[in-house]
């Protein structure tokens, strides 16, 4: 237990670090003293108006949409028993920007001013979400190689590309107006970042705890083969669809602030395994540290390594991730002769 708290300590003051470092980065650069001085009320008034206005609130937005997503993964990766399962490669994340591009497509003017409330965004990425999951559970289940994990991948990734492809072709029939809308959801971005979408992330994530905690051991279970999790007294199809919703949910949420960012869902929970371990009481805590390490990096390197141009952060996160999956697929194709 030393050992374990000692090692989410390190991630913590990772974060901390990575934070300070962010909130400093930007077109006039703030030293660390002075974002320091500003967060604790101490700073001058032009350091508060750029920190807490304009940085603070993509940072913190940045930091809770990578725990949502790599919880996710991490959430997902267990009910399916598949450490290639994630969001982005299941199409989780494309429907949920598919269904966030609709909405704004659908709701919005030639001043992109929604016509709506904002509030309801988020639903329309629940419903995307929960769309392409549900296609991609009824294709495994009529398949009747279903056993074999490659085909779960296989229909995510075809359902990921309809999405795609669905936004794309909105992009090109739709208004011109619209396209810059729709390729932030494409790529995923931070850039437009406000208080209220950190409230919202930062509750729905408050939401989740009491969840995972209730469930903290059925997650345990669950990876065990079908049999054996029996045995213990689990309701195996119960306890998978509940957290499989939950995944759904958490993705939805994070996708519907910061578009499509890809691939934290595979990275962070592999990234917490080999740092902490799988089966160790603070592994969904260390996934949820390093995803949001990881988004908060993707987007401080995309907004700084180019500017004053600003690159898209997904971009970022697919170069780590993209080459972690087909690892991941030549390992298994390996073990398996």
């Amino acid at each position: 237990m030393r050992n374990t708290a000692l090692r989410i300590a390190v991630l913590l003051l990772l974060l901390a670090g990575c934070l300070i470092l962010a909130t400093g980065l930007g077109s006039s650069f703030i030293s660390p003293s002075r974002v320091a001085a500003a967060l604790f009320g101490h700073g001058s008034r032009t350091d508060d108006i750029i920190i807490w206005t304009l940085r603070l609130p993509r940072v913190a937005l940045a930091t809770l949409a990578g725990m949502a997503l790599g919880l996710s993964g991490a959430i997902l990766q267990r009910a399916l028993r598949n450490p290639m399962a994630a969001p982005s490669i299941l199409g989780i994340t494309d429907g949920a920007a598919l269904g966030v591009v609709t909405f704004l497509w659908l709701f919005s003017d030639e001043a992109n001013v929604l016509t709506v409330s904002v509030h309801w965004q988020p639903l329309a990425a629940i419903l995307g979400a929960c769309v392409f999951a549900l296609l991609v559970g009824m294709l495994t289940l009529a398949d009747r190689s279903r056993r074999d994990p490659l085909r779960l991948i296989l229909y995510g990734i075809a359902l990921a590309a309809l999405a795609k492809a669905c936004v794309t072709l909105m992009m090109i029939v739709g208004p011109v107006y619209r396209a810059s809308q729709a390729l932030q959801w494409i790529t995923g971005s931070v850039s437009a970042a406000h208080w209220m979408d950190v409230g919202v992330v930062a509750a729905g994530l408050a939401l989740s705890l009491p969840v995972l905690i209730l469930m903290r051991l059925p997650m345990r279970q669950i990876v065990l083969d079908q049999q054996t999790a029996v045995t213990t007294g689990l309701a195996v199809d119960r306890s998978r669809i509940g957290l499989l919703v939950l995944s759904v949910l958490l993705t939805a949420l994070a996708i519907s602030q910061v578009g499509a960012i890809g691939f934290v869902g595979l990275i962070a929970p592999h990234a917490a395994r080999l740092f902490l371990g799988q089966f160790r009481p603070g592994y969904l805590l260390a996934t949820a540290l390093i995803g949001g390490i990881l988004v908060l990096a993707a987007d401080t390197l995309a907004r700084t390594i180019a500017s004053p141009l600003e690159l898209p952060a997904g971009a970022v996160t697919a170069l780590i991730g993209a080459p972690l999956f087909l690892s991941l697929i030549l390992r298994r194709h390996r073990r398996n002769g």
